[in-house]
């Protein structure tokens, strides 16, 4: 079956759930990678880099990487190790050395070159914080009229029915280069971290049936081990970054408002608000439809049994 193949450069942290994202993203027939940028987030750049040129050993595919940001734009930057372990992959502990080796130029320069020499047709999709393209808006303004779309995980813009209110780790690591990224005025296409957590999470069940499918499988068992959601009271996995890759592939799936996203810079930086209208700047995901969602990576998991690693 020929699918239309969506262009992308992917942004990203990994970080657990961007590697099991990035595991389905990578082999999607859907999906045209032109190039893969690391910022630091979940884990210090050096980590999210070693993680990123690690997976692309693991599964044998090419594609391009540039290490980018080590820090936020204007603060210190956080990570998030206490959830997603010092070696950011949970239970699954990565070599110190890869095969693969990073681009000789940042990721802003990347980014930049790539987007460039496109055709104004290759989307951003972003999985960490916004770091990176809000340096690349600042270096390149001229290269924001190039992208037609940016969908992002991340934000939980306060007061949406449904979804307790809090403030997104990817926001609040950098607001000011999300700050950037909403005055771009580009269409912008949210998809909050509630979603991987509260429509669209995987079962203790279902991660023990993952396990025992393939070796795929059994790697992303292996992550998740040590990767529980914490404040469930049941055993739990976040398929946040899934989430966010599969709203380019899969739209269908989910439920979403427009809305103009504004976010706090100073008082509580990171924490967002929405003023949903039906001319708003930023398609926001408020639902999606589970059981479509399971059965696809089931589907996509199943697609994958005769990687051997």
């Amino acid at each position: 079956m020929k699918y239309k193949k969506t262009k992308v450069i992917i942004d990203t942290d990994p970080g657990v759930d961007d590697t099991a994202g990035l595991v389905f993203a990578i082999y999607d027939k859907r999906l045209d990678i032109k190039l893969i940028t690391t910022v630091v987030g979940n884990v210090k750049i050096e980590t999210s880099t070693r993680n990123m040129l690690h997976l692309l050993d693991k599964l044998r595919v090419d594609i391009p990487v540039a290490q980018g940001a080590e820090k936020a734009m204007t603060r210190n930057s956080k990570t998030a190790e206490h959830v997603h372990k010092k070696e950011g992959m949970g239970g699954y502990v990565p070599p110190k050395t890869t095969q693969h080796k990073v681009l000789k130029e940042g990721a802003v320069e990347a980014m930049y070159k790539v987007l460039k020499e496109g055709d104004g047709d290759i989307e951003l999709l972003v999985l960490g914080p916004h770091t990176n393209i809000g340096t690349l808006f600042t270096k390149h303004p001229d290269i924001i009229n190039k992208i037609p779309r940016i969908v992002f995980m991340g934000g939980s813009p306060f007061g949406i029915p449904g979804f307790p209110d809090h403030i997104s780790f990817n926001i609040s690591s950098d607001p000011e280069a999300f700050k950037i990224v909403l005055d771009s005025k580009l269409p912008l296409v949210m998809v909050p971290s509630n979603i991987g957590r509260r429509k669209a999470h995987l079962t203790e069940e279902y991660v023990y049936f993952m396990r025992d499918q393939n070796q795929v499988g059994k790697f992303l068992y292996d992550m998740y081990s040590e990767y529980w959601e914490r404040g469930f009271p049941d055993k739990r996995i976040a398929t946040n970054d899934t989430c966010a890759y599969m709203y380019i592939v899969h739209p269908e799936f989910f439920k979403t408002k427009q809305a103009d996203i504004a976010v706090d810079c100073d008082k509580e930086p990171g924490k967002t608000f929405a003023h949903f209208n039906k001319h708003g700047q930023v398609t926001v995901v408020v639902d999606a439809k589970r059981k479509k969602f399971l059965k696809t990576n089931t589907k996509m998991l199943k697609d994958l049994d005769n990687i051997r690693f």
